[in-house]
């Protein structure tokens, strides 16, 4: 049995993110480093929440977990592998093996939709291209998995709403039985009430499929009902982990209780916030 073949302990982490880094040269010149020795595990199945603001490092993370942007330094690994081991151009089978651990969902899905296929066509594309044997039996599946009805299955992207773009999407990456998925600020362009049923979807999906959930995202009410582990960052530094109910009600950090402070509720004030006060 070959290294990589090897059947990974059920105790071991389905992901383990250990110390990734990450800077960029700016356009004039200096360095900005946007995810600094970054590490957290997931367990199978599990649910954790990356927060921050905006330029907080979170989505640098998850571009770096998919494979989008490479790590400078610090690895991510899958059942022990490590995703950016090996070449550097991997190969078309290298990337469609890696595609099936992990997926990601965009905040914006209608980017990554083609404009030209329908919800179905879109989801047969995705499946053939990994070689799954029943591609027109399973879009049917996955169509009904996600709530989009025989209407939504012949529409295109710009024919159908933000909520309904964003169920295709979540099908898509659904198709090729991903151990992980990746959300990136995935409900934060839609409105409050379809933001609560894609949250109750992902919720089902987690439960009744077993994927593991990353959610990257700088609202904690959404954090709060989707995860298990929070993880907070402020300028590429994790300042915060732990149990997302922990974390939520007793923050340790003077970061966190002032994002707390800055989700609106009955009787707030926007004018007692200042996240610039925290040195």
């Amino acid at each position: 049995m070959k290294a990589d073949d090897r059947i990974p302990s059920p105790q071991a982490p389905l992901l383990a993110v250990d110390a990734v880094t990450k800077t960029y040269r700016l356009p004039g010149g200096g360095r900005l480093t946007a995810a600094d020795q970054v590490s957290f595990t997931l367990d199978r199945g599990g649910s954790i929440g990356i927060v921050g603001e905006s330029g907080s490092g979170k989505s640098t993370v998850a571009r770096m977990l998919v494979g989008l942007a490479r790590p400078d330094r610090g690895t991510v690994a899958v059942d022990g592998r490590d995703r950016a081991a090996g070449r550097r151009l991997p190969s078309r089978r290298d990337r469609l093996a890696r595609a099936r651990e992990m997926q990601m969902v965009f905040q914006d899905p209608y980017l990554s939709l083609d404009p030209r296929l329908t919800a179905r066509q879109c989801l047969r594309t995705a499946l053939r291209l990994h070689g799954h044997p029943e591609a027109d039996a399973r879009v049917g599946t996955l169509l009904d998995r996600v709530g989009l009805g025989s209407r939504e299955a012949q529409a295109r992207p710009h024919e159908l709403s933000g909520g309904q773009r964003q169920r295709l999407a979540i099908a898509r990456a659904l198709a090729v039985d991903p151990a992980i998925l990746v959300l990136d600020e995935a409900v934060a362009a839609l409105d409050v009430s379809i933001q609560a049923q894609i949250l109750h979807l992902l919720a089902e999906i987690r439960q009744d499929t077993g994927v593991a959930l990353v959610f990257v995202s700088h609202d904690l009410a959404v954090v709060e009902h989707i995860t298990d582990e929070v993880l907070v960052m402020r300028r590429g530094t994790v300042v915060e982990h732990g149990p997302t109910r922990e974390v939520l009600s007793a923050p340790a950090d003077a970061y966190t209780r002032l994002l707390l402070a800055s989700v609106p509720r009955r009787g707030w004030d926007p004018a007692t916030v200042s996240i610039g006060e925290v040195p």
